[in-house]
């Protein structure tokens, strides 16, 4: 397996992880409950969360597909790619960041949206696995808040996006705590 593929599947496996044990510390009969009315629980997060990887998967699986078309070479480069990507801008969650209409959720529970996670994770894997090797770092795409990133790093901020996230939950957990806490 080529070291950016290898770099990339360790960065999200971590990541996810984070966000399991995040999830895990909101008890499962209050991850519906959004925290106020404009916020979103942790059942929104997750189904956010699915639908943003969903869509960057199959953007870099056409966007692949495409470039192996055109004749598309082998990676020659190994060097680590997660750090590339701005990381400390991606988890400032002091900068609040609205998502685009598209990646909002429309009302899942949180054990569906987990699982609808979890089959994003299936497909994403399978398309980093199809692609292993090639020189993704010549191909481009473009991220509405981070601006221009090659496929390597748009994969990458998959895992950030998730840490972020993540944080986002736990931030939800606690509201939570002081809301009953106040009943």
């Amino acid at each position: 397996m080529h070291p950016r593929i290898q770099e990339l599947l360790d960065h999200l496996t971590h990541h996810r992880a984070e966000l399991r044990r995040a999830v895990d510390g909101v008890p499962a009969e209050r991850r519906e409950q959004r925290p106020a009315p404009d916020r979103w629980s942790v059942a929104d997060v997750l189904e956010h969360l699915a639908i943003v990887e969903d869509r960057i998967a199959d953007g870099f699986t056409k966007q692949v597909a495409a470039a192996r078309a055109s004749g598309l070479g082998q990676d020659a480069e190994t060097s680590p790619v997660v750090p590339t990507l701005d990381m400390k801008r991606l988890l400032d969650r002091r900068r609040r960041v609205t998502a685009v209409e598209v990646t909002h959720p429309r009302g899942m529970s949180a054990n569906a949206a987990w699982s609808a996670l979890e089959q994003s994770r299936a497909r994403l894997r399978a398309a980093l696995l199809d692609a292993d090797g090639l020189a993704l770092g010549t191909l481009t795409a473009t991220h509405p808040v981070l601006g221009e990133m090659n496929l390597y790093q748009r994969i990458a901020f998959i895992g950030g996006h998730e840490a972020r996230h993540a944080a986002q939950i736990r931030e939800i957990g606690a509201a939570l705590d002081v809301a009953s806490v106040e009943a």
